[in-house]
């Protein structure tokens, strides 16, 4: 059984789209079979895992709107077992055009459930901000990964988006539950980042993933090459750090469900 992951956090800069393409392509290449969902439509995630936005005719906006179902958008990308449902510009105002549509809030969840059981997992790179292509994520996932940078406005950005998963959880998604939270951009050197760790640790005591993602050159390149880190660098910092947290992802899911995802490891 294949399980869907938001990847969200209401503050913008934190390493969403950086998590998403590098965990997918770190579960990809332990030969988990990943789906990407670019949700937000700068289109951060589609750029950096290499594919170009103008050439893809059915994106996720098509999804969205009834246009086409989601396996005829799903487009393979160049590195293993990894597979886009792209983003595109349009998708900006697909907020006004599902605002008068029925089960608005639904409308990514019942195009996923016919292919969920196609992946291992799931990956969905929310946009920075509480809007209805936001609540579909959360209204369809099964778990939130956060990715939280170590400055104040980050702590903030935690906060609103809490308070948003709770009112979504107590009208649309009941079982859903906090994947984990992983602390991206890290500089151990900063007072500031030992005092958010310290923060955060107070109220998600059990949420907090070990492996932190590190401040890394590679990592802020490869976007620009139109590749993950793994391919881009692999000797990088950026690229140890998430061929680690790929590894505690996966043990951690496992202890949280008690299931084992994925064909082979």
């Amino acid at each position: 059984m294949g399980k869907i992951i938001a990847v969200s956090n209401q503050k913008g800069g934190v390493g969403k789209s950086t998590t998403v393409v590098n965990l997918a392509a770190a579960l990809g290449g332990k030969g988990k079979k990943v789906l990407v969902v670019d949700i937000d439509a700068q289109g951060n995630t589609t750029t950096g895992l290499g594919v170009r936005k103008r050439a893809i005719t059915e994106t996720v906006y098509e999804v969205l709107i009834g246009q086409c179902r989601a396996i005829e958008a799903i487009v393979p990308t160049a590195f293993k077992g990894v597979s886009l449902l792209s983003s595109a510009q349009k998708l900006a105002g697909a907020e006004i055009e599902l605002a008068g549509v029925e089960n608005r809030l639904m409308r990514l969840k019942m195009q996923l459930l016919p292919v969920k059981n196609d992946f291992d997992f799931i990956l969905i790179d929310c946009p920075p901000s509480l809007s209805i292509i936001t609540l579909n994520a959360l209204a369809a996932c099964d778990s939130v990964l956060i990715p939280i940078q170590c400055e104040f406005y980050s702590l903030e950005g935690l906060v609103q988006l809490m308070d948003t998963i709770k009112r979504i959880k107590d009208g649309y998604n009941p079982y859903m539950y906090i994947e984990g939270i992983l602390f991206t951009m890290y500089v151990g050197r900063y007072n500031l980042t030992a005092q958010v760790v310290s923060e955060v640790k107070k109220y998600f005591p059990n949420d907090i993933y070990e492996t932190v993602i590190p401040r890394n050159v590679a990592l802020s390149e490869a976007p620009s090459h139109g590749k993950p880190i793994m391919y881009y660098d692999r000797s990088s910092k950026g690229a140890e750090a998430y061929e680690n947290f790929c590894i505690e992802f996966l043990e951690r899911a496992k202890k949280k469900t008690g299931q084992t995802y994925g064909r082979k490891s």
